[in-house]
């Protein structure tokens, strides 16, 4: 799968391209069946199947101009291309960058500028209450008046009866509810990042952790998790804590802590996936370090003994 990031880009598919367009977060159970259906086309008609995103998602971008709290994100942009090239069902995904410059891109400079010259686009596959443009004035019925590309609206999905969407995700990851989480996802929820140096607490605490750094994006979970970890050593089952560590910070940016079990080794500067299986409790404030001592010790035996349904 190719990745073009920027608009300074121009990659040159000369058979002309299925396009499809969103945020794509957490390339859930429903976003693979829009790429299983891009794919589909792109085969019957000899094109390159393409996902066009935009880093940082819209709605982050503005709220970080109004100065509002960021909405939560299931997928950093590096965990997001990961699950679409394992999809299976895309050639390249355009990385667009959102700045107020392209916000204020009319939506006709946009078909313009982006689908037809810049990603030679001969069919699109989007929903049809998208949005684009300054203004939000570009909808699926201009999009369907171009004679440049054919324009359809991408299908739902239903899981249990629940329209699969990054939202409903979104909700039972706050709610802890990691199992239904999963089934709208159709994969376990994972973060990837580089460990590096932090307090060293856990060490003087005799439960070493490794400090998983992630995009500092404001994510939906929080609290204590029984959790797989993948690295250069495989995969082993661990505890990880996810917040703000009240007990010893005073700052807002989430932390990603994961203790592994049964390994013994230099973690720094390695990429691990944490697979997060199972909420234990939720974060907890103690009034002293041998009480949040005591708790982690409960939590690793919690963690170890812990099984899937």
């Amino acid at each position: 799968m190719q990745v073009w990031l920027g608009e300074g880009q121009k990659p040159k598919w000369p058979s002309g391209t299925a396009v499809t367009i969103g945020n794509f977060d957490g390339v859930h159970c429903g976003h693979r069946h829009i790429l299983s259906c891009l794919h589909q086309q792109a085969q019957q008609q000899g094109l390159f199947s393409v996902v066009l995103i935009f880093e940082p998602q819209p709605q982050e971008f503005f709220a970080h101009k109004l100065n509002k709290s960021l909405p939560y994100r299931l997928t950093p942009l590096r965990d997001k291309l990961a699950l679409l090239a394992d999809s299976g069902f895309v050639d390249a995904v355009y990385v667009l960058r959102f700045n107020q410059t392209f916000a204020d891109t009319s939506a006709m400079d946009f078909i313009r500028q982006v689908l037809i010259e810049r990603l030679n686009t001969r069919y699109l596959l989007v929903g049809d209450d998208f949005r684009f443009g300054s203004g939000r004035n570009g909808d699926f019925r201009l999009l369907q008046k171009q004679s440049a590309f054919i324009t359809e609206h991408t299908p739902s999905v239903l899981v249990n009866d629940v329209r699969a969407s990054s939202t409903t995700v979104r909700k039972a990851l706050e709610l802890g509810d990691l199992a239904y989480a999963q089934e709208l996802l159709g994969h376990e929820y994972t973060l990837s990042g580089k460990v590096k140096h932090g307090a060293k607490l856990g060490r003087k605490l005799n439960c070493p952790t490794a400090n998983v750094h992630l995009s500092p994006l404001r994510y939906a979970l929080n609290g204590v998790f029984v959790v797989e970890v993948t690295g250069e050593f495989g995969r082993k089952r661990g505890v990880a804590s996810f917040g703000i560590n009240p007990t010893v910070s005073t700052g807002s940016q989430q932390k990603l802590e994961v203790h592994i079990f049964d390994f013994d080794g230099n973690l720094y500067g390695m990429r691990l996936q944490v697979h997060f299986l199972h909420k234990l409790r939720d974060e907890l404030k103690f009034d002293s370090l041998s009480a949040l001592q005591a708790q982690i010790h409960m939590d690793i035996e919690a963690a170890r003994i812990w099984q899937a349904a």
